[in-house]
């Protein structure tokens, strides 16, 4: 097995938002806003190299949107995620395929595009299949109104409607991993129903694709939950759990909105579980 990170891009969010409850004080310790209280983010995707299997685990929010839709949410610097794949030495017809944590726009936009003479999108990975859970797709197809602006169906309707779509085996017991697609899946249900969080074992290191169970590196303490989380006091408990787990465990964090932090390690502290040290992919892999 080998791991590629895919930089799909960048852009901001409001501080507020993404932290909840937690005053500004506190945040911006680790998350520095700018004049209008927005901060950096990454979509920051994962490619597994894995025999006759290319998986990619996420896409971003990809390029098809309005200039509108992109205004609110401040696009910087140059990845992109095309030009990433390329860079890590492959084609997007070479996916095998691509698996969705979660089906918010920032997390499967870009596994579809709309083609030159087209009105309408189609899956960018010609040759792959597209994983989510039937709970999450059911959630995602038919969104509540606090999620209905993140679930957009020109992102779904194109997996559906290709035949590319396929469903993992989930778990209903609880906090529990599933092993399908040649790695691990963490079910969490406080950011949205039924997230999936991977787990690789890769050069005899452990490391989990935190999504959005810990964004940033600043999201580390429990009580720092985003403002979109549709059951906070879920990520809480969810976190604690894992948290634990993966203290005991050593395993290393990957941070796919945090454009500063690629991968983390924790440590206990007597204030709880905090950042240990913060590293590069390659300087952790070489």
């Amino acid at each position: 097995m080998t791991l590629h990170p895919i930089e799909a891009g960048n852009f901001k969010l409001d501080g507020g938002a993404m932290f909840g409850v937690v005053p500004k004080s506190l945040w911006q310790k680790t998350n520095t806003p700018d004049s209008n209280n927005m901060i950096d983010m990454a979509s920051r995707c994962l490619l597994i190299e894995n025999g006759n299997r290319l998986t990619l685990v996420d896409t971003g929010m990809g390029t098809k949107q309005s200039e509108k839709f992109f205004g609110h949410y401040y696009r910087w610097g140059d990845f992109n995620l095309i030009s990433s794949i390329n860079k890590a030495g492959f084609s997007c017809d070479e996916i095998t395929d691509v698996v969705f944590t979660h089906l918010h726009f920032d997390h499967c936009g870009g596994g579809s595009v709309v083609e030159k003479g087209n009105s309408f999108p189609s899956p960018l990975f010609k040759n792959a299949i597209y994983w989510s859970n039937k709970d999450h797709w059911a959630w995602a197809t038919n969104p509540n109104p606090r999620e209905k602006a993140s679930f957009l169906e020109e992102n779904l309707h194109p997996i559906k409607s290709s035949g590319a779509l396929s469903f993992v085996t989930q778990h209903d017991k609880g906090f529990e991993y599933k092993k399908e697609l040649g790695f691990d899946l963490l079910f969490v249900n406080g950011h949205t129903e039924k997230q999936m969080i991977p787990k690789f074992v890769y050069n005899e290191k452990t490391l989990v694709f935190a999504a959005d169970l810990i964004p940033t590196a600043g999201h580390v303490p429990v009580p720092y939950v985003m403002g979109y989380d549709i059951r906070p006091l879920d990520s809480m408990t969810e976190k604690e759990l894992f948290l634990k787990e993966a203290v005991e465990n050593n395993y290393f964090l990957f941070l796919e909105h945090d454009a500063h932090n690629e991968v983390v390690s924790l440590k206990k502290t007597e204030k709880g579980i905090r950042v240990d040290r913060s590293f590069s992919f390659n300087e952790l892999f070489k």
